[in-house]
C-alpha cells in the first residue's frame, strides 16, 4: 500500500517571488530556509508524488461555482496568471498530474460521508499552489494531485471539515494499492489583512499567531479546530481563514505536534511554516 510519508505547510505569498533573490534579503533568509528544509525532506524521504491543498483566489472557482472542496483529476495542469506574471514576475507553468491517486482519494462510486468532492479535470493553478511547488520542487519533477479548498468565498466549510479532509487524505492513501511514497502540502496564511492599512506592517495580529504556532507544537487538533472560529480569524486579517489548510495537515498526521512549526517573520505577515515527519 502507499504511505504519506510527510505532511507539510508552507506560505504563498506571491511577492516572495520578486523580494527572494540573491543577494538574499536579511528578514527573508529564514523564509529561504524554511522552503528549503522541507525541499530537502522532500528529497530524503523519496517522495512520489505531491497532494497540494490550497486555495484558489476566485480566478478558477469565482463567485458563479465555488465548491467547498475541488479535486484535480487531469493529466497535466497550467500554472499562473496573466496578472501574476505581470505585476510579480512569475513563470508561466506545467505540472504533472496523478489522476490514480485524485481518484483514490475522492472514491470512484459513493462519497465518504465526512467529506464531499467536487471534481476538476481542466484546472489552471494560480500562486497558491504554484509558489510552494516552485520553491519546494524546482524543476516541477513531481506529479501533483491539487485539492482547493473554499477558504475565501463565505458560506465557508466549518475548521472541523478541514480536519475531515485531512484524514480522508491519510485514510485515502493508506489504502491506495501503490508503493508510492506520498507527501501532503498545505498551502495558507498566518494572520494576514491584504489591501488594508496592516498590510505591510509585519503581523497584524501576532496574539493569533503565537497561538496558532501552539497548536501545531503541541498536536492540539481540538483547540486548533475551535481557535479558527470564523470572527477570530477575520479579526486577524481578511484573508486569515486559509490558515485553516493547516488543520489538513495537522488531521492528517494524527493530531500529533510538528516537527517543526513556526511563524517566521520578514517585512510581509509571518509566513507559516509547519512540517511532520511519518513515524
Amino acid at each position: 500500500m502507499a504511505e504519506l510519508v510527510m505532511a507539510a505547510a508552507t506560505p504563498h505569498n506571491p511577492l516572495l517571488w520578486r523580494a527572494m533573490v540573491e543577494p538574499m534579503p536579511d528578514d527573508l533568509v529564514a523564509v529561504r530556509d524554511r522552503f528549503a528544509l522541507i525541499r530537502n525532506t522532500i528529497a530524503e524521504l523519496g517522495v512520489d508524488v505531491l497532494v497540494v491543498v490550497g486555495t484558489d483566489h476566485i480566478r478558477q472557482f469565482f463567485f458563479d461555482n465555488s465548491p467547498a472542496f475541488v479535486i484535480g483529476k487531469a493529466e497535466r495542469y497550467h500554472g499562473t496568471y496573466e496578472n501574476e506574471v505581470r505585476t510579480f514576475g512569475m513563470e508561466y507553468v506545467e505540472v504533472e498530474g496523478h489522476p490514480e491517486l485524485a481518484d483514490a482519494i475522492s472514491g470512484r462510486e459513493v462519497l465518504d460521508e465526512s467529506i464531499d468532492f467536487a471534481v476538476s479535470r481542466e484546472w489552471r493553478l494560480d500562486h497558491g499552489f504554484v509558489i510552494p511547488l516552485q520553491y519546494l520542487t524546482p524543476d516541477l519533477h513531481l506529479p501533483v494531485v491539487p485539492i482547493h479548498t473554499n477558504a475565501a468565498l463565505p458560506p465557508l466549510p466549518s475548521p472541523r471539515r478541514f480536519a475531515a479532509l485531512g484524514t480522508r487524505i491519510r485514510e485515502a492513501v493508506g489504502a491506495w494499492r501503490s508503493d508510492a511514497r506520498v507527501a501532503l502540502i498545505t498551502s495558507g496564511h498566518m494572520a494576514t489583512d491584504v489591501g488594508g492599512p496592516r498590510q505591510f506592517a509585519g503581523s497584524p495580529d501576532p496574539a493569533f499567531d503565537e497561538e496558532a504556532v501552539g497548536w501545531m507544537r503541541d498536536g492540539d487538533l481540538e483547540a486548533a479546530i475551535d481557535g479558527c472560529r470564523y470572527d477570530r480569524l477575520m479579526a486577524a486579517g481578511n484573508v486569515t481563514y486559509q490558515y485553516v489548510n493547516v488543520i489538513t495537515a495537522l488531521a492528517a498526521m494524527g493530531g500529533r505536534p510538528a516537527d517543526l512549526a513556526e511563524a517566521t517573520t520578514s517585512r510581509f505577515a509571518s509566513s507559516p511554516f509547519f512540517m511532520w515527519r511519518d513515524r
